[in-house]
């Protein structure tokens, strides 16, 4: 199964006693795979240094370099087309042509602006990361 994550998502999830810690140890050991862009991992980034600094900003970063490389779980791919599916958050598009080009089941997300995707007709779906965790991953 292929997921895109939004930011809001993966940052929680470094979080301690997060409650989607299964999610990511799915993602760690190559359970399921994830799909992201250039501009998602800089968003990545950008928010995890503004809300946690250098140091967790970097620790998200070395943790997809590690599942990237130990799984090969996370798909870089490069969107040449912006599908314009959110227009009230038109910087969540991003996530949105990663899932579409990718293939993408899901996007993970706790945004409800990603429910226009919901009958855009594209494949990729937007699931809460409770919701997922509990229809796919079970203990």
């Amino acid at each position: 199964m292929l997921v895109v994550v939004d930011t809001n998502v993966m940052l929680s999830a470094f979080a301690r006693q997060s409650p989607i810690a299964r999610l990511f140890r799915a993602l760690a050991s190559g359970e399921i795979r994830m799909a992201v862009t250039a501009a998602i991992i800089l968003e990545y980034e950008e928010i995890a240094g503004e809300r946690g600094g250098p140091a967790f900003a970097a620790r998200i970063m070395h943790w997809l370099s590690l599942v990237s490389a130990a799984y090969e779980s996370v798909d870089v791919v490069q969107p040449s087309y912006q599908f314009r599916v959110i227009s009230s958050d038109p910087d969540d598009n991003k996530f949105v042509d990663c899932a579409i080009v990718a293939n993408a089941d899901f996007v993970i997300t706790n945004d409800t602006d990603y429910a226009a995707l919901t009958n855009a007709g594209f494949k990729p779906q937007p699931i809460k990361p409770e919701d997922f965790i509990f229809r796919y991953l079970s203990p």
